[in-house]
């Protein structure tokens, strides 16, 4: 019997700890990595790899994707696995697709069209823990792990009314998030320019962590306002991390709209401060200058209340309709996704099914195609697709990727909105992690090889207590990337969202071979991570 089914000769090792790379060798059984170091030659295996000098890293680990219902139609995550990327993260920006109850299946199945990717799921689940049994019958390529989202929770028991909850109501969201941990959930996340996450006051949602604090689950949020609210915002993630007594990250950090551009320095300030007195916090980047969202993200809050049939009443009401373009051109004090990308041509449509001539085209071109005013055409193909709409916005500055980007406080993700078949979608989707390395490491030279390997692996893996995960250690899980750290980079642009990476030559789930020579090799070795 062979004492490794694989053996990984002559690499460079970069462990995932930050510390500088090494040579050696990696021998693995079982799925597990049983050695490191200079293993002597002809040691008996299955299999063996010369790496040829090639970077040996632990599989990244993907914080931030909307893959809950992608998942249910193709669990192999092809995209993810050609990336590096061998675990992944759903249940973001405070929708998950657990728990849910009967009387709210509607609701939550027309919200989230703009993330399913074409997939009709079958609603087969109703607790969280029914939800990781059905990925668990699943052929998964990689790992996947889940948040429960504060707006699913919100949903369930308000649906989509602006109120503030009643005493008995804000328990039974507490108990919510507090029965998703104990049934497998990382932590909860929120997103609060959303609906129902929008209508929520910081007491509430500070109300609901609490159903976190007996377990320390982790609290991400999409803030309530990323552009000229945005350090107000940050205080807002810091207080309910502080008074609930948990560990938050702020998601996808950056800060939006010309005037704001610069804000990154003094947000990132007030998280170390906060840190220096004891809070718990950390953050996650994309590696973009734009974003990526619903369509409807330009429309005021309002419009949103009481679900998607009414917001496409709100829109089909010509008084409605001209006051919701007035507030979109002339009111602050709500995250205004249009203007903060400076107006109609900031607007790249990625995802329209039921208006497929749009995607890839900017406002102002949708505009002259229809014969409308650019605003007004985007209200059309809200409306003709009827949930099921994302676009891009071009709304940030490279200074300010680059600067969150080095600070040690913060980890590389995605925020993966996986495309329906066929559909245009943001280049993240298929590049984040190789663009770190072949952009900012290589060419940009704004971060080391140790510690944007760091940022992707043993960082993120520490954060959601995985602890045989994220390092090239013995003992660990036998997740594995090898790339060539000369050539490695993203093919994904907004002209070509789904062109591959390159220099990423094999990638290892459980020590089973899922991507050789950058070709997904059809293996499922991927599993239901539950939070113990």
């Amino acid at each position: 019997m062979a004492d490794f089914d694989l053996v990984i000769r002559n690499a460079r090792i970069v462990d995932g700890t930050g510390t500088p790379w090494y040579r050696g060798d990696a021998g693995v059984r079982d799925g597990v990595i049983e050695a490191v170091g200079t293993l002597p030659p002809g040691v008996p295996c299955a299999s063996e790899i010369d790496a040829g000098g090639e970077v040996l890293a632990p599989g990244f680990i993907d914080m931030h994707t909307h893959n809950d219902f992608l998942l249910l139609g193709d669990g192999a995550g092809a995209s993810k696995l050609r990336q590096g990327v061998t675990t992944i993260l759903v249940g973001q920006c405070g929708i998950s697709a657990a728990p849910i109850r009967d009387e709210r299946v509607s609701l939550l199945d027309a919200y989230t069209g703009f993330i399913r990717a074409g997939v009709t799921p079958e609603w087969n689940w109703r607790s969280f823990a029914e939800y990781l049994d059905v990925l668990d019958g699943l052929d998964l390529g990689l790992n996947v792990g889940s948040f429960v989202g504060h707006g699913t929770i919100r949903l369930n028991v308000l649906g989509f009314e602006n109120r503030l909850p009643s005493p008995d109501e804000l328990r039974e969201m507490r108990e919510m998030a507090r029965a998703a941990l104990e049934e497998g959930a990382f932590g909860m996340t929120s997103g609060l320019i959303y609906p129902p996450g929008v209508y929520s006051a910081s007491g509430e949602v500070e109300e609901i962590a609490r159903g976190l604090t007996e377990r320390r689950g982790l609290y991400l949020s999409h803030m309530r306002n990323e552009s000229s609210g945005v350090v107000e915002s940050v205080r807002e993630t810091i207080a309910v991390a502080e008074r609930a007594g948990i560990p938050a990250q702020v998601l996808h950090h950056k800060a939006t709209g010309r005037a704001n551009h610069g804000k990154v320095r003094e947000t990132l300030a007030l998280l170390e401060e906060a840190r220096a007195r004891g809070v718990d916090m950390t953050v996650d980047q994309y590696p973009y200058t734009a974003g990526s969202t619903t369509l409807r993200s330009i429309l005021p809050p309002w419009v949103n209340e009481g679900g998607l049939e009414k917001l496409m009443e709100r829109l089909r009401d010509p008084v409605l309709r001209e006051r919701i373009r007035q507030e979109i051109l002339t009111t602050d004090g709500w995250e205004n996704m249009l203007m903060s990308c400076g107006g109609p041509e900031g607007v790249l449509v990625a995802y329209t099914p039921e208006t497929p001539e749009f995607e890839g085209k900017r406002l102002p071109e949708i505009g002259e195609m229809t014969g409308r005013d650019p605003l007004d055409a985007a209200f059309e193909v809200i409306l003709a697709n009827r949930g099921s709409d994302t676009a891009c916005y071009f709304h940030m500055d490279e200074d300010d990727v680059k600067y969150v980007l080095a600070h040690p406080l913060v980890m590389v993700a995605s925020d993966t909105i996986p495309p329906a078949p066929g559909a245009k979608c943001h280049p993240r989707t298929n590049g984040a992690f190789p663009r770190v390395l072949g952009r900012y490491v290589r060419e940009e030279k704004v971060l080391g090889l140790e510690e944007a390997v760091r940022k992707m692996s043993g960082f993120p893996a520490a954060r959601l207590g995985l602890q045989k995960k994220g390092l090239v250690k013995p003992g660990m899980d036998a997740d594995l990337v090898l790339f060539n750290p000369d050539t490695v980079r993203d093919g994904a642009t907004f002209e070509d969202p789904f062109g591959e990476p390159e220099g990423i030559s094999s990638v290892f789930v459980a020590g089973k071979v899922a991507v050789k020579n950058g070709v997904f090799t059809g293996a499922t070795a991927g599993k239901v991570l539950r939070r113990s």
